[in-house]
């Protein structure tokens, strides 16, 4: 099982140059490097070529490089798509996707430039319609010319789009939060939980954190550096996880219990279930061990 952690992916302005710099030393499992509302719009052409030579140079480690254009209704949109897709990062996130057919444009679009195919797309679902309409965006993940790959979660954007309001805990959101797990995991793809904005309550951080975590998050995204460890720390396996994890698998990989569903193990009934669950615990921190985080 390969697994790629995403932990803790950090939005970057891509109009900041030391910024860009800086992504290349953190511990993050990701970078969004942005040219949507991190940039002025004086200076969205200035950027989308410091985040196209920036993406290019490289450097960036095993840090997966998302590239955020600008949207489709945007007078930048087309050519952050035609910089992006030359710069050839590992995704390129495209803001406010409201249906499929607005997937499927942008991946034939990426077809007819010859990009990349290791480059992926990720859409924001940060609209009503976009909840709405959430199982059939992540069904366009069966297209393969989509690319589609994951979701990341603009949660600002929907308090703003619905008035819902951003209070400890979520409860506005819970319902759209979950529907959007659930589709991402129907159909194969990765999903990110939404930023967190009061950067000095590092309290409620973790309890988000650990929130997004438990409803099923891949990871979350990030606005600050100081809130790469502790996301990293709250989205990792804890080592008791990991050994009971290791001790569900070595039981079931013994030869007396090959052809069974449901093993006792340590007083407790444990189902098949449970191992293939663990061979994902596993997975996950053999992967966050090799990147040394």
């Amino acid at each position: 099982m390969t697994i790629r952690p995403r932990r803790s992916v950090l939005y970057m302005p891509g109009s900041n140059a030391r910024a860009i710099e800086k992504a290349r030393t953190l511990p993050a499992d990701g970078i969004i490097i942005d040219l949507e509302d991190a940039v002025a719009p004086d200076a969205k052409v200035a950027a989308r070529d410091q985040v196209a030579a920036a993406v290019k140079q490289g450097g960036f480690g095993s840090r997966e490089v998302f590239i955020r254009v600008n949207g489709i209704d945007t007078p930048w949109h087309a050519e952050d798509m035609m910089a992006a897709a030359a710069a050839a990062p590992d995704a390129i996130l495209i803001p406010k996707i409201n249906n499929s057919t607005q997937l499927e444009m942008i991946g034939k679009r990426l077809l007819d430039m010859g990009t990349d195919h290791k480059t992926r797309i990720w859409a924001m679902i940060e609209t009503p319609f976009a909840i709405l309409n959430i199982a059939d965006i992540a069904a366009a993940a069966r297209d393969s010319e989509t690319r589609l790959s994951g979701f990341v979660l603009g949660t600002n954007d929907l308090a703003k789009e619905t008035s819902a309001k951003l209070i400890p805990g979520r409860a506005p959101m819970l319902p759209w939060l979950t529907t959007c797990v659930l589709a991402a995991r129907a159909y194969g793809i990765a999903i990110l939980d939404g930023v967190y904005n009061d950067i000095g309550n590092a309290e409620g951080f973790v309890a988000e954190c650990e929130q997004g975590r438990d409803l099923g998050m891949d990871g979350k995204t990030l606005i600050h550096p100081n809130q790469i460890e502790p996301c990293n720390h709250a989205f990792s396996p804890s080592e008791a996880e990991i050994a009971q994890a290791r001790t569900f698998i070595a039981a079931f990989d013994l030869p007396e219990n090959a052809d069974k569903g449901a093993i006792m193990l340590d007083g407790r009934m444990v189902e098949r279930m449970h191992a293939d669950i663990a061979r994902r615990t596993v997975a996950i921190a053999d992967a966050i061990a090799a990147r040394g985080q």
